[in-house]
């Protein structure tokens, strides 16, 4: 039997707050996260890139000076964001041993690892930290978030580029309807606002180049977008059964209602141009559902901000819902938060629950000329949302041809 997984605690540290409310405010505000990036490497190393949307709240602003020496900032992200989850979910007497970790990242412990290799090269082997390996390797937040909360069911790390925290998040579904774990901590985190990735991801044209005007680079869906904005964070998610939820006392603020999850096999950067994939794992979503197309009242979209990628999400919606997709409120949060890679899915989901769980779609800014080749209802200021129960989607796309689309239902 089809068990009910429920939503109860919310938690995320991003450029636009230091916790879940904060985000969601400043979200709902039209406020941007993304700034111009105040370290002397960015001169050091004349970016081409000198912007990106850095977490509000610095991790050494909250953590304990040891948990900061101990984690990469990737992990440090996640334990902040876990601890903010597990608190608002209320969670004080739960067998540790039907507790469980989904937990993800897109490129893990880099700043250790870039770290240590100056170390290394500068001063030689005897000066190598020996925690680096433990706080380098991909599975780093997912230990740390298990050591905190005593989960003892499983920690399981997926690493499938930006699609990787909204595929965490349907695994976690699976997990709990197959009985692994009465509860689940789900999410993803990234901690890459370093000179190397931003090097990359402009030698390869993938960011926007707008240096002087940072707070609007990332521009979803606009005829003058030309790339999207790097950005940092993490989001986390309780999830539980209803019987657990409700045995408890919970408070819930939406259902899980599926997860798709699918690979374009077309190219390691570029996705499919006719959106199939990410076709796919709408659909398969709204099948684990047990929902049609026009049960979908909202759609928090990927769109990054790119030329290729907006416009092939967009042929995606359009191939699942026809004619139907131009009446659907659509909200880019990119465009606020920048892409926090394998973080953003995470923090996407928590938008699409707070979304439902206050019938309010948040705004995309910076949209001021609308592609004509992109003819969705863009939700461009905080929009009230139908009555009654709701469907929504979530989705992450990610290089490799990673495709994860998750759906949340309003709850009662």
């Amino acid at each position: 039997m089809t068990k009910k997984i429920v939503v109860t605690g919310l938690g995320a540290t991003s450029p636009l707050g230091g916790t879940a409310p904060e985000s969601w405010a400043a979200l709902l505000a039209g406020e941007s996260g993304v700034r111009p990036i105040e370290h002397d490497w960015v001169a050091q190393h004349d970016l081409p890139v000198t912007f990106a949307g850095q977490a509000k709240v610095r991790p050494e602003d909250v953590l304990e000076r040891r948990e900061v020496k101990r984690l990469d900032p990737s992990s440090q992200f996640a334990l902040i964001s876990a601890r903010e989850a597990w608190a608002d979910a209320g969670i004080t007497d739960v067998d540790p041993d039907r507790v469980g970790v989904d937990y993800s990242t897109g490129i893990g412990g880099l700043w250790t690892l870039l770290d240590a290799w100056d170390t290394l090269k500068e001063k030689g082997p005897r000066r190598v930290l020996p925690m680096t390996i433990p706080m380098l390797m991909p599975n780093a937040a997912a230990a740390a978030i298990s050591m905190e909360l005593k989960a003892r069911a499983y920690a399981r790390t997926d690493v499938s580029a930006c699609a990787s925290s909204t595929e965490a998040i349907a695994n976690a579904y699976d997990h709990l309807q197959k009985g692994y774990a009465d509860v689940i901590i789900a999410g993803g985190t990234e901690a890459v606002v370093h000179p190397l990735p931003i090097a990359a991801f402009a030698a390869m044209q993938a960011l926007s180049k707008r240096n002087d005007e940072p707070q609007t680079a990332s521009r979803p869906y606009d005829v003058t977008r030309d790339g999207f904005v790097l950005g940092e964070g993490a989001g986390s998610i309780i999830l539980e059964t209803e019987e657990h939820a409700l045995a408890r006392g919970a408070r819930i603020y939406a259902e899980l209602a599926g997860g798709g999850v699918t690979s374009d096999s077309f190219h390691i950067t570029a996705p499919d141009p006719e959106g199939s994939g990410a076709a796919r794992a709408v659909l398969a979503a709204l099948e684990q559902a047990g929902a049609t197309v026009d049960d979908v009242m909202h759609i928090n979209a990927h769109a990054t901000s790119t030329p290729v990628g907006d416009i092939a999400e967009y042929k995606a919606l359009l191939a699942v819902f026809g004619e139907r997709v131009h009446d659907i409120p659509v909200s880019a949060t990119k465009a606020a938060t920048g892409h926090l890679l394998g973080g953003t899915g995470a923090l996407e989901a928590i938008f699409t629950i707070l979304a439902l769980h206050n019938r309010l779609a948040p705004p995309t800014i910076n949209l001021t000329e609308q592609d004509p080749e992109i003819l969705l209802d863009v939700v461009t200021s905080p929009r009230a949302l139908d009555p009654g129960a709701l469907l929504a989607i979530s989705n992450s796309f990610g290089f490799g041809g990673h495709n994860a689309v998750v759906a949340f239902r309003t709850y009662n």
